[in-house]
């Protein structure tokens, strides 16, 4: 929801900004029914259309665009001026909103998780996407990425140490296979053997990476199955159906358990750090100031246990 009570004004930026009412309704935690009749009341208030609407597109009228030109440096004063004053309070409290990719969110919801614990008044909105977001333009605090895709413009906080891949069956797949020896030893053996695919946000089915030597591999694997989430390909190779490829910290529970078993650990080298990255602000809110120091405590543990 809008911070400060200006959802009517927050509203038509967000969605000139966004070029949707949907992507706005989401990005503003409301329906898009309610969003439309926030902007029907405010558009009957000042008596002009504020956008043509279609059942394929969203734009700006000519009113439209005057009333964001106008609004939108004073609205950003507003914000910055409330923020200011919530700084100065001692309880974290409000919403904090922030952008990630899947895989990163599962490994920072723990953090998450006990930071809503301590601070029972501060509400995480959390989105995941594959695609890399604007987070100032797109209303976000704070963004989680791998390192290498922070922008240089941002502050970057590392989460941990560095990841890696794994790849894995389980026991009851390889006693399938006629001889331990048919176990791959390369990722080119992975091509006479069934493996479950992943198709990424954008439609396109993932190439598994693998690296020795500071020489990289792209292998596109074949199998009985495609599948668009971590979750549901690990059910799959825990039943036996061939080998799959994951983040490590997806699947230690279950090769510390025995339920799969890792291959080809000498082609899978650390990867970047997750990183959680915002811009430089003068007036962080307690909430803020109070996410980033457990952030930072958090990693320093990791870091030193790992």
């Amino acid at each position: 929801m809008s911070k400060h009570g200006l959802i009517e004004f927050d509203a038509v930026l967000a969605i000139a900004r966004r070029g949707s009412f949907r992507a706005a309704a989401l990005e503003l935690g409301l329906s898009t029914t309610a969003l439309s009749n926030v902007i029907g009341k405010l558009e009957r208030q000042l008596g002009v259309r504020l956008f043509n609407r279609t059942t394929r597109s969203v734009s700006l009228t000519d009113a439209g665009r005057q009333f964001v030109d106008k609004i939108g440096p004073a609205l950003q004063d507003i914000h910055e001026a409330m923020e200011n004053a919530q700084s100065q309070q001692d309880t974290p409290s409000g919403t904090l909103r922030i952008n990630s990719f899947a895989a990163a969110a599962r490994e920072i919801l723990p953090l998450l998780l006990q930071f809503l614990r301590l601070h029972p008044q501060v509400h995480v909105d959390l989105v995941t996407e594959g695609r890399l977001v604007d987070i100032v333009a797109d209303g976000f605090d704070l963004g989680i990425r791998t390192a290498d895709l922070v922008p240089s413009d941002m502050i970057a906080v590392p989460l941990g140490p560095r990841r890696r891949y794994a790849v894995v069956a389980s026991p009851g797949y390889f006693r399938t296979r006629d001889r331990p020896s048919d176990r791959p030893k390369s990722p080119s053996d992975l091509l006479s053997h069934p493996c479950i695919r992943v198709r990424l946000p954008n439609g396109a089915l993932y190439r598994w990476q693998f690296e020795k030597g500071g020489q990289p591999i792209q292998i596109d694997v074949d199998g009985p199955i495609t599948l668009d989430e971590a979750s549901l390909a690990r059910m799959a190779v825990l039943e036996d159906m061939g080998i799959g490829f994951f983040m490590e910290s997806d699947v230690q529970g279950d090769l510390a358990a025995g339920r799969l078993v890792r291959i080809l650990e000498d082609w899978t080298p650390p990867l970047e750090q997750l990183c959680l990255y915002y811009p430089s602000r003068r007036h962080p809110s307690a909430a803020f100031k109070a996410f980033i120091d457990l952030a930072r405590k958090c990693s320093a543990a990791k870091t030193a246990t790992a």
